[in-house]
């Protein structure tokens, strides 16, 4: 169908509508001359009468009877979700697709969910857990969340949480047999955990930092894993060194079944973030989710 049929179409409903191409014209907000042209096109292309015309009333013929009785219903159909489509620009409902860290979903961005949905139950959330950087745009995401220093210069982005910190830690069994590394270089003859990033595909290279001086350090040891909570996990079993966020740790050192160190070489760094594309057009329920989000610490 092209679009000037919905525009004839919707011009023969109104006149059927109103008995009169005066008032329809007036509804229209066009001349009585140019509908009246709009509805003898219509009739000239379907080959048919729709309207018959007298000096008081229009009324339809019996084809124009035919088109009325499933016209109106499509066009009531249409224009309700018209209305539809807009309410979701106006209102809090819909879908929202994530892609974010384990860790930033866990720390971060569940807990607000927790809170939000209840009072919002026409907003669906997808969250796509990935330690990769995600294209956002080429795999339809509507946002993502990561660190302040991983996202494009491009994108806007909205802080979501604090500044964060490393930790390299190691269970109170493993230190047993191993001395405390009082300087970066004592690494090297640590047995500590790799994690395998899923962007590269080669090991993280610990990146520590004390004032102006910064380190990459490489490591090496009998185990790796692309997770952080299976790191912990041997860390804790005391197969080495495990070099993770420092709050998800934190309850661990305090309790003593782990003890961090070389803390003065794991200095803040920004935040969790939610990013997005600034050609997207925000709706309402991705706004009212990034309101929830923000950070106002």
């Amino acid at each position: 169908m092209r679009r000037e049929d919905l525009v004839d179409l919707n011009a023969f409903l109104t006149v059927a509508e109103e008995e009169s191409f005066t008032r329809a014209a007036a509804r229209l907000g066009t001349s009585q001359s140019a509908l009246s042209h709009t509805v003898r096109r219509l009739e000239e292309r379907l080959g048919v009468r729709l309207l018959t015309r007298t000096t008081r009333r229009v009324a339809p013929t019996e084809a124009g009877e035919r088109l009325l009785r499933t016209l109106g219903p499509a066009l009531d159909t249409i224009a309700s979700e018209l209305s539809a489509v807009g309410d979701l620009r106006d209102r809090p409902a819909g879908n929202i697709r994530l892609t974010l860290s384990g860790h930033a979903a866990r720390t971060i961005v569940w807990p607000v969910l927790e809170q939000l949905l209840p009072s919002y139950p026409d907003i669906h959330v997808e969250l796509a857990i990935d330690s990769g950087l995600a294209d956002i745009v080429a795999e339809r995401f509507d946002a993502g969340v990561r660190l302040g220093e991983a996202i494009a210069k491009d994108m806007i982005a909205v802080r979501i949480g604090p500044d964060l910190r490393m930790a390299i830690v190691g269970s109170p069994s493993y230190f047993a047999a191993h001395p405390l590394p009082l300087v970066p270089q004592d690494l090297a003859q640590q047995i500590c955990i790799n994690l395998r990033l899923a962007t590269s595909g080669g090991f993280y290279t610990w990146e520590l930092q004390q004032g102006t001086r910064e380190l990459r350090v490489r490591v090496d040891g009998q185990l790796a894993f692309n997770n952080t909570s299976m790191i912990v996990r041997a860390a804790l079993s005391g197969f080495g060194l495990g070099f993770v966020m420092e709050n998800c740790v934190a309850d661990h050192v305090a309790s003593g079944i782990l003890v961090r160190v070389l803390e003065d070489w794991c200095p803040p760094f920004p935040g969790y973030h939610i990013y997005y594309t600034s050609r997207r057009e925000p709706s309402a329920a991705f706004v009212t989710l990034v309101e929830a989000l923000r950070y106002r610490g």
